[in-house]
């Protein structure tokens, strides 16, 4: 059976996550459901991470296994067109080797957070950001976040219901910037790692804004850190400002 790889973006206020659910829309379903439209039957795909609910994909990538040998460009073009109108679309397709995989055989992951800072409420990014009325301090959250570089327990920054078998993990980079954004001022975070545990991206960003606001220095992320404890952690800020931005290979899938 062909396999190939699907680049996928998403908006995902309507789903319940990625992961098919028995009785809540999903990303995942929403795909298998016009895979079905296409070569009729039960579809399985996997994907190199599954976002929760509200947490957008602007490149998520996923695999899925045809009878049938489709042009990749065509097999795009028609499962776009019976995933309309749900705010899912396909913005790659390529043939793979049977041995590739969407999760394992990915190297990096690449994370985006949306934090905007204005009064207002937003309109036009309503459902795609983090909107908080106060402005922060960028250098203060990027000392704070310099504690988190490299190979640590991160126990404290992982959700209690997180399935990983170890909470070790090598985070390769956070870079905090801030953006002039058209509905005001705001701060991206980017994070870069092979693998992320439950909630580990919220809740640094969550922690790290309490930094940017006063309430912690920046020396309070290592306390955190080195405590190896859920109830160190800051808050846990809201999935809508989370997007999955991009995914790793070492033989990049859609390559030209």
């Amino acid at each position: 059976m062909p396999r190939y790889a699907l680049k996928v973006e998403y908006n995902g206020a309507p789903f319940a996550g990625w992961q098919r659910q028995a009785d809540q829309p999903s990303v995942q379903g929403a795909i298998e459901a016009a895979l079905a439209k296409l070569e009729p039957g039960a579809h399985t795909i996997a994907a190199a991470g599954r976002t929760d609910a509200g947490v957008h994909g602007l490149a998520q990538v996923a695999q899925c296994d045809l009878e049938k040998d489709w042009d990749p460009f065509r097999l795009s073009e028609a499962l776009n067109h019976h995933l309309k109108p749900l705010p899912v679309a396909i913005l790659d397709c390529a043939q793979t080797d049977e041995d590739w995989h969407a999760r394992f055989s990915a190297v990096e992951r690449q994370y985006l957070f949306r934090l905007l800072m204005r009064r207002a409420p937003a309109t036009h990014d309503a459902g795609l950001v983090w909107q908080v009325a106060y402005d922060l301090d960028v250098d203060a959250m990027r000392a704070g976040a310099a504690h988190l570089i490299g190979n640590h327990d991160f126990t404290t920054f992982r959700s209690s219901i997180c399935q990983a078998k170890s909470p070790v993990k090598t985070l390769d980079e956070i870079r905090i910037e801030w953006q002039e954004g058209l509905s005001g001022p705001e701060i991206h975070f980017h994070l870069r790692a092979r693998s992320f545990l439950h909630n580990q991206v919220r809740s640094i960003v969550g922690t790290l804004e309490r930094v940017g606001r006063s309430a912690w220095v920046p020396d309070d992320i290592r306390t955190a850190l080195k405590a190896c404890d859920r109830a160190a952690c800051g808050p846990v800020c809201p999935p809508q400002g989370l997007y999955l931005a991009g995914v790793t290979y070492p033989n990049d899938p859609f390559a030209d």
